[in-house]
């Protein structure tokens, strides 16, 4: 069996009395791609720094290799990090910024460096701003000059705290292609923490769901998208409407359910036990329901409370069974409702899921 690159086992931490991190476990394996998702002060950027050795932890161990780094000093991990203010010493210029690492470590000579420098400048799209100072350069490209300063280390494991965070929109979604590209470049693996789902769906090969200092999922954008395993996940992940339904009866793939004078039929989730004659919680993506003026099967009846149209997308609200509700549709709907107008929704079958209800949760927070 193949060994991972990195495993955390049973990571425990705390600040002061505070638990930050609960009993974390997981694997990294080598050339992905992995992300650290959650709210902020779920604890992810604390485990990116416990994977650094920029924190200690207070109970389980940290394996690189199968070999145990956890009381290693941070500049004898084979680990990088580029951070959210990108870190350059603004009295360095570009060419003295990369090669950095290497002349302090002596882990090159000049003319290895000059060469070793030119490769990662030209990964990064940066050949030819060698002399230029931190100041002159642009947010994307000091984030890119970063990169460069770690990936000239050749680090087993990079990791990036929220490296996009100081960007505008625009320059934000073009870095995270060319991050996403340069990865799979390189082959480096890439441990990269962010509170923006997006982001995360776009980029990771895996995601890490973090809330409350403990994992909640872990798994591929794919499965976390469209097969959320609580209603942490659910609500985090995705635009779903939310509602709290009767089970009528439970079969293996699909189950039947009551909201309001409607019943219709939902798959499980596969991962959770449905009690007939209880309630559960009906998720259902926005963009994966469609509204019809006609009567459909297996759809929900409703009044339209408003159409609102902004660019391709169009957002139609609900009311169903005294719930208000939300469909996303792009350019053409089929029917053009308007307020007052009864409708029938409906989805795709796999845009829907069924989860039991959770303590402390209740359909006016979605």
């Amino acid at each position: 069996m193949k060994q991972p690159l990195l495993s955390l086992v049973n990571i425990n931490k705390y600040f002061g009395d505070f638990h930050v991190l609960k009993d974390i476990s997981f694997d990294i394996e080598q050339g992905e791609f992995l992300t650290l998702l959650g709210p902020s002060g779920c604890g992810k950027t604390t485990l990116l720094r416990c994977i650094a050795g920029l924190e200690s932890i207070h109970s389980g161990d940290i394996l690189l290799n199968g070999s145990s780094i956890k009381d290693m000093a941070p500049n004898k991990r084979n680990v990088n990090t580029v951070f959210q203010n990108y870190a350059l010493f603004p009295h360095l210029n570009v060419y003295d910024n990369i090669a950095y690492g290497p002349r302090v470590k002596k882990s090159m000579t000049e003319a290895e460096l000059k060469e070793r420098a030119a490769n990662v400048l030209e990964l990064v799209q940066m050949l030819g701003y060698e002399k230029r100072m931190p100041h002159q350069l642009s947010g994307g490209q000091r984030q890119r000059i970063a990169i460069a300063r770690a990936l000239i280390n050749e680090p087993a494991i990079l990791l990036l705290d929220e490296p996009l965070g100081a960007l505008d929109l625009k320059l934000r979604k073009h870095m995270q292609t060319e991050l996403a590209q340069l990865q799979k470049k390189t082959g480096t693996t890439f441990v990269y923490v962010t509170h923006d789902q997006e982001e995360a769906l776009n980029m990771s090969d895996r995601i890490v769901v973090i809330d409350q200092g403990e994992v909640q999922q872990l798994g591929s954008p794919r499965d976390i998208y469209n097969n959320p395993v609580n209603l942490f996940v659910t609500t985090f992940i995705g635009d779903r409407n939310m509602m709290r339904v009767r089970v009528l009866e439970t079969e293996a793939t699909h189950s039947l359910v009551q909201f309001g004078e409607n019943v219709v039929s939902i798959r499980n989730s596969g991962q959770h036990q449905l009690e007939v004659g209880r309630e559960a919680v009906l998720a259902v993506h926005m963009d994966k329901m469609r509204v019809s003026c006609h009567e459909q099967p297996n759809a929900l009846v409703g009044e339209v409370l408003s159409v609102h149209y902004s660019g391709s997308q169009i957002r139609i609200r609900v009311k169903v069974a005294d719930r208000q509700i939300t469909v996303v549709e792009y350019q053409k709907i089929d029917c053009e409702c308007e307020k007052g107008d009864q409708v029938y929704v409906t989805w795709e079958d796999h845009g829907a899921i069924l989860l039991p209800p959770e303590d402390g949760w209740a359909e006016g927070e979605v």
